[in-house]
């Protein structure tokens, strides 16, 4: 596979590993059609904030069919690629993530997701006749991947016994909702351990939106923040989709829910591909705690903002800075 040109390791993020890492066997394992799977999906949301979805429903098929066209995406020349950047936001990304200095393993591609075919999105490139197959699986891969996303969603608010059963749900089925597909590529890293620390992929992080739906392929690489704050690996699994539970989820349930800490390292033998659906509200929806979630005496953890806003302000940031923390009373 062509990669990315290779940078100098002084030009991507090191990490310090402060605590040992070793393979988390405890991540909850969910099938949404068993009985009693809406108090198993709360408790992942509280315990750990992820948790992975098996018989989901999405044929292998078109997964495969989708990240075949991300993979023949980045194996382009560098210059073609870079065609379609910079990511501001949309668009082709190298290195360097966002605008405020972090950088990383990676090259990505980001693209804005709308109640309308992906032939009418905002990256040119997928009006081209030659991206006709791309912009094909794109538009399957996104009904069916928002769709889980829904379902989950639902999940939630019967776990937590709250109606109506589409409350969370109705956010990201919005015509206006505000959501994000992101492929990420991480190229084998030559030397993904330096002295001073573990080379990033991708910096710790948690997901701004309502939720993020993870596939992946075979490559480990991924890592979660527990609650300890040690860091634990994620075996990865590509039949599967990871869910992770995000900051504007954890506003809605006043902290009850928590939005989970993560980060990427580089691999040093394999490409780590992954592909990751945000689910966000419309541009203008008001965050806050539902009051039908408040304990009796429980007191607001967060003011009342709108998602636009919470955008500004995180935009403005680093990607291991407390968003949150702006919203707090």
């Amino acid at each position: 596979m062509v990669v990315l040109t290779k940078p100098s390791l002084g030009q991507v993020s090191l990490t310090r590993t402060q605590k040992p890492n070793h393979n988390h066997s405890g991540i909850p394992v969910i099938d949404l059609s068993q009985p009693g799977s809406e108090a198993l999906v709360v408790r992942a949301c509280e315990e750990l904030g992820f948790f992975k979805v098996t018989d989901h429903g999405i044929p292998m098929e078109l997964i495969a069919k989708l990240e075949e066209e991300a993979v023949k995406f980045f194996a382009l020349p560098q210059i073609d690629k870079e065609r379609v950047g910079p990511a501001i936001p949309f668009g082709y990304g190298s290195k360097n993530i966002g605008c405020n200095g972090d950088t990383g393993w990676v090259e990505y591609l980001l693209m804005e997701i709308t109640s309308k075919p992906m032939s009418h999105a905002s990256l040119a490139v997928l009006t081209e006749p030659s991206a006709s197959s791309f912009r094909s699986a794109l538009n399957e891969y996104i009904s069916a991947v928002r769709k889980l996303a829904c379902e989950v969603l639902e999940s939630m608010a019967e776990g937590l016994k709250i109606e109506p059963r589409n409350i969370f749900s109705k956010m990201v089925m919005d015509e206006e909702s505000d959501s994000v597909l992101r492929f990420n590529h991480y190229p084998p890293c030559p030397m993904p351990q330096a002295s001073e620390g573990v080379v990033t992929g991708f910096g710790e992080h948690t997901d701004p939106q309502i939720i993020s739906v993870l596939r992946s392929n075979d490559t480990a690489g991924l890592q979660i923040s527990l609650r300890d704050g040690s860091w634990v690996s994620v075996l990865p699994d590509r039949a599967a989709f990871f869910i992770n539970v995000g900051d504007s989820l954890q506003v809605l349930t006043n902290g009850r829910f928590r939005s989970v800490r993560h980060r990427v390292l580089a691999n040093g033998l394999k490409s780590r591909v992954s592909m990751i659906y945000f689910g966000g509200p419309p541009s203008g929806e008001r965050l806050a705690p539902m009051s039908l979630l408040m304990r009796e005496g429980e007191e607001s953890h967060y003011r009342e903002f709108t998602w636009c806003e919470y955008k500004r302000c995180a935009y403005k940031t680093m990607l291991a800075d407390n968003r949150l923390g702006q919203f707090e009373k």
